[in-house]
């Protein structure tokens, strides 16, 4: 396999891509370096490769000039990468894909990037390593090159060693242990030394699984997981944002069609279904809050039903979803019982199925914004009724999230689908 590297720092390679094992490829054939200085193709004396960006701003670009001369001298370039924090995600399936290529050329860009009609030019990929920012590519492509290489065959002594490691299998990889068994008191678990392949393979299969959920919980929704997985990762303790997150369902002030502030009636079908989604996902509690006194005797004739009555005795789980129920008056007094159960104020977020289009409102709030306060402090998140909250709950928000389908022109959903929607996004804990 041949690498293109096209760079103006083309020394940065020299130790990284001569050392170990990939000094051991470059040595048998099996992969190849072909260092493409770009400052060789720049004009004039001191053979300048940057200028001033148009629209001024800070910071230099490459030209456009050596850096297309400098791909047109690669005979066969094959696939073009360049590394950029732009870029799609570099991960194992991509290594795997590109390790099916006989010439892959990558461009390292430097200082702030490269001008950007090189992209019109040539099929460029836009590659990151990761969501930070670098000098330039050369650290990314190295990073790039030594995924890609070590799954050639024949490159790793082991034609094995690229099946049992971390991502090969959606998990991370277990932990190793080697001689000597005992050192200084640290020993080798037993179950390594017991000679059981049964017992060691499945000790091997749940340290995987609990370094995944500890440490990258992201992986598992992609991971390929067998029932005995799913049934062992349950029993293990994790972090549940959920804990501190709060619903609320506001019945009054809240708009009609035409923006006026009405008051709306409770539903048995909005308690229920928003009940079942804070018990599903672990949520702190879900009030409903309206100062009407019959629609306030409705919701608790309602949960009575499920709680105490009938309905408790047929159906006991919805009973139990029900128990996270509360009906006040308004949202304050909603605050106040959560300050009463927590210690801690709550955070107040608001929803809305309309952008804020005044001249000078804030963003809309993010779900990883508010995923970062429930990290820290209980966050009360307002449902409204009918047409939406009315402007005195939204502007007591300290955010107020996106619309679900922001994006499109048909943003009308039930709160109940909104509610399930949201909570789902906003908690993001599958595992």
């Amino acid at each position: 396999m041949r690498f293109h590297l096209v760079s103006i720092f083309p020394h940065y390679f020299e130790s990284p891509l001569s050392s170990g094992l990939m000094g051991k490829a470059v040595e048998t054939g099996l992969v190849e370096f072909d260092h493409v200085d770009v400052r060789h193709f720049a004009g004039g004396v001191h053979k300048s490769v940057d200028d001033r960006p148009f629209g001024g701003g800070p910071g230099m670009l490459l030209k456009l000039d050596p850096m297309v001369k400098a791909l047109g001298s690669i005979e066969r370039p094959g696939r073009i990468m360049m590394l950029s924090p732009r870029g799609k995600p570099l991960n194992q399936a991509r290594s795997r894909e590109l390790a099916l290529e006989e010439d892959v050329t990558l461009i390292c860009g430097r200082y702030e990037g490269i001008d950007e009609r090189l992209l019109d030019l040539y099929d460029i990929e836009m590659v990151s390593v990761g969501d930070f920012v670098l000098n330039g590519g050369e650290a990314g492509a190295v990073c790039l090159i030594e995924s890609v290489a070590r799954l050639l065959p024949g490159f790793m002594g082991h034609t094995d060693s690229g099946d049992e490691e971390s991502f090969s299998a959606g998990l991370l990889e277990y932990p190793h242990y080697t001689r000597p068994d005992d050192w200084d008191g640290l020993t080798v678990p037993e179950v390594l030394r017991s000679g059981d392949h049964g017992k060691i393979c499945q000790w091997r299969r749940e340290r995987s699984l609990d370094a995944t959920l500890r440490d990258r919980p992201d992986l598992l929704p992609t991971a390929s997981l067998t029932v005995e997985d799913v049934d062992y990762l349950r029993k293990q303790s994790r972090t549940r944002l959920g804990r501190n997150l709060y619903i609320a369902l506001c019945h009054y002030p809240v708009l009609n069609k035409f923006g006026e502030k009405v008051a709306v009636s409770v539903t048995n079908l909005d308690l229920h279904d928003m009940a079942r989604v804070t018990r599903t996902y672990g949520l702190g509690g879900f009030y409903a809050t309206t100062p009407i006194e019959d629609q306030q005797a409705l919701a608790e004739q309602l949960l009575a039903h499920w709680k105490q009555g009938a309905g408790a005795k047929a159906n006991p789980d919805r009973a139990e979803a029900l128990s996270k129920v509360k009906v006040f008056d308004d949202i304050e007094a909603a605050i106040l019982d959560i300050t009463r159960q927590t210690g801690q104020c709550p955070r107040l977020a608001a929803t809305s199925a309309r952008l804020d289009r005044r001249k000078e409102a804030e963003p809309a709030t993010t779900y990883g914004t508010v995923r970062k306060w429930l990290e820290n402090s209980p966050v009360l998140l307002v449902f409204g009724t009918g047409h939406g909250l009315a402007e005195e709950i939204l502007s007591r928000a300290e955010g107020i999230l996106r619309p679900i389908r922001y994006l499109d022109d048909y943003n009308h959903l039930s709160v109940r689908s909104a509610v399930a929607i949201t909570v789902d996004r906003l908690i993001a804990d599958e595992y």
